[in-house]
């Protein structure tokens, strides 16, 4: 073989070689989504087949497996969608991997969920149906499944989507539209809808408040500053104890009601006491940490990172153990329904159910988180250590005036509606200085008004995706529920 055809052999070799590698790639990445929904699809079967371990092998106990399959399928939605709101900040801020913030998410969910989540749930979720409009026992737990079901398959359409919604919210409209399908209206509590429909508003209005006037704060008295350095020594520490007595309040009054149940008093003593300690400790860390600092902001950055973390992992922590029992509710009444013959407002639940619950939770994280991590932490506006710190402590600041004023909040309006108001906020301001800057600049060096729109700093098409989706959201997943509940009662019933 001549060199020149040696050459062509080998070019074309080369060519086919890396046509096959190119194939592969792809293959690659278009499998990767169907392994993790094989993933999940295994442990949805596992999870029904399980209860039977629990569950006598009684002829209806094939309800119990159904509905432990669908409570799996539910806690796996719950990982993929809800705990992206307390991972997304530190992730968009660069403080955390990925990786590392699934790892630390998953343990502290699986943890919080079994250590610390609550024993006792009230299957009405929050009473909203009346238990003794539903007179029929089967007719419950159709009712329940049904919820069940639908708020599942609302979460995962709105993972889908991309858009961070209420799981509690979720469960609320699925038992709400099936009490509505199976006793009519007068089944349901209006006036505690109408508390619930008014979190939607104050739970992200009140997260955005509290955390732009945090950024607010550390604007004026550290960025701005001339020496920022000496600045940060004084009032990160002070920041670091603020944050470890309000997440001492937050895990006393939300994270803790298994081991003992605390009342607001008490949780401020706790939150006040853990709050000087945490202070004391962080003292001379900060002056330590800062030692060689350059005067400028991207070394504040360093200083708030261990923070965000913390806040992070303790927001995790809270999250596994007071919302898990929502994704489970209905499950657990199932099973007290079906293991009793008669319904209850109030139930225990089950550890192998909140096993379920917990593990469903970090299964769904690890295989489908990382996409409503990234729209949380860096698609509707960019975040810096310092302004993912304001998320996190405003999140645990709202739900404890929420618990204080007896409000039903949302844990994800609340984190969301702090990215928001992180970012109208830095919009505001921007703007602001944009307005004082204009009217010394030279006439031909202004920024054009359009110019200046197109600038926002809050990325409105993803805005408008959620704040759409929480609107709906209810009454979705109600009407979804209806329709299933009125299919499960023609077959079953």
């Amino acid at each position: 073989m001549t060199n020149k055809n040696q050459d062509h052999y080998w070019k074309t070799l080369d060519r086919d070689l890396g046509r096959i590698a190119s194939f592969e790639y792809a293959t690659a990445l278009s499998a990767r989504p169907l392994v993790g929904i094989g993933i999940a699809f295994v442990f949805i079967i596992v999870a029904g087949l399980a209860s039977t371990l629990f569950f006598g092998g009684t002829s209806t106990s094939y309800v119990v497996i159904a509905a432990a399959a669908i409570g799996a399928y539910m806690a796996v939605n719950i990982g993929a969608n809800d705990v992206a709101n307390n991972m997304g900040p530190a992730v968009g801020a660069n403080a955390l991997t990925m990786g590392g913030a699934i790892a630390i998410a998953a343990v502290c969910e699986t943890a919080g969920a079994l250590l610390a989540g609550g024993d006792v749930v009230s299957t009405i979720s929050k009473g909203i149906i009346d238990p003794s409009s539903v007179s029929d026992s089967q007719i419950f737990i159709w009712a329940m499944m049904a919820a069940l079901i639908s708020s599942a398959l609302w979460v995962n359409m709105a993972t889908w989507v991309g858009a961070p919604v209420s799981t509690t919210h979720s469960v609320v409209g699925g038992v709400m539209g099936a009490g509505i399908a199976a006793a009519g209206f007068a089944a349901v509590n209006w006036p505690n809808m109408g508390l619930i429909a008014a979190s939607w508003i104050i739970s992200p209005l009140l997260g955005g408040l509290v955390a732009a006037g945090f950024l607010a704060f550390i604007k004026y008295y550290i960025i701005y500053r001339d020496d920022k350095i000496a600045a940060a020594r004084y009032w990160v520490p002070i920041l670091v104890g603020v944050m470890g007595g309000v997440f001492a309040m937050y895990l006393s009054i939300k994270g803790l009601k298994k081991i003992i149940k605390i009342d607001l008093p008490t949780a401020l003593l706790i939150g006040v006491i853990a709050g000087a300690l945490i202070y004391v400790i962080a003292k001379p860390m900060v002056k330590r940490q800062s030692e060689g600092l350059e005067n400028r902001n991207k070394s504040l950055k360093i200083l708030f990172s261990i923070p965000l973390v913390l806040s992070a992992a303790l927001l995790s922590f809270a999250h596994g153990a007071n919302d898990v029992a929502n994704a489970v509710g209905p499950l657990a009444a199932i099973v007290h329904a079906e293991e009793f013959g008669e319904f209850a407002g109030k139930v225990n639940i089950p550890i192998w159910v909140m096993v379920i619950g917990a593990f469903g939770i970090s299964f769904g994280l690890i295989l489908f988180g990382p996409k409503l991590i990234k729209m949380v932490g860096s698609q509707i506006t960019k975040l810096n250590p310092m302004r993912a710190y304001c998320v996190a402590l405003s999140a645990a600041i709202t739900v404890i005036i929420a618990s204080w004023l007896g409000l039903p909040v949302s844990s994800t309006h609340i984190a969301v509606g702090g990215v928001f108001g992180v970012g109208f906020f830095r919009e505001w301001h921007e703007e602001r200085r944009a307005r004082q800057s204009s009217a010394t600049r030279d006439p031909a060096e202004r920024i054009a008004p359009e110019e200046r729109r197109r600038r926002k700093l809050v990325r409105r098409s993803h805005f408008m995706t959620i704040i759409a989706a929480w609107i709906i959201t209810v009454p979705a997943a109600a009407l979804l529920s209806g329709v299933i509940f009125v299919m499960l009662r023609a077959a079953f019933v």
